[in-house]
């Protein structure tokens, strides 16, 4: 059966390569917002948009971070990890930048969010959640690896302790 999952992600960046994840059976991520309907919740203000992440985050199996080479610098990929920590929904992270987007190919790899971040009683949310690289060759073993692996990716990941 798929999982059902929130897709954190940097999306000017990455939405080619999410694209590709979402292709994926084993999993069942969240409709992709388009950059209207972005701009639209953007539009209402900071609480609509923490608003949305909240009703898309209720009820699913996991968060995935999909990690690419500027994920872990934006604020509300940071918020939407916090958010799965505090309410204690498994987390997992996936780098995703040996996908190949067709516009500007495959990327460098990023840090991982997890380790940046901190629970002020726990210390750093890395040493708690699992990370996975399934980066091959080039964009076409990447993307087999990740539709082999991304079921097991899911099932790793851990609730947040927050």
């Amino acid at each position: 059966m798929a999982k059902s999952v929130f897709y954190s992600f940097h999306y000017d960046r990455d939405v080619m390569r999410v694209q590709q994840v979402r292709n994926i059976w084993a999993i069942q991520g969240q409709p992709l917002l388009e950059p209207q309907d972005w701009e639209s919740v953007k539009g209402r203000g900071k609480q609509a948009i923490k608003d949305w992440i909240a009703d898309k985050m209720s009820g699913v199996d996991a968060v995935v971070v999909l990690i690419g080479a500027q994920t872990s610098t934006r604020d509300w990929v940071k918020y939407e990890i916090a958010y799965a920590w505090n309410n204690h929904l498994p987390l997992v992270g996936v780098h995703i930048h040996g996908l190949a987007d067709p516009r500007t190919g495959t990327d460098h790899k990023g840090q991982d969010p997890f380790w940046e971040m901190r629970d002020d009683k726990l210390g750093v949310m890395g040493q708690y959640l699992n990370t996975f690289d399934p980066t091959g060759a080039n964009g076409s073993e990447t993307f087999r690896n990740l539709e082999r692996y991304m079921g097991y990716y899911v099932e790793q990941a851990r609730p947040g302790q927050g």
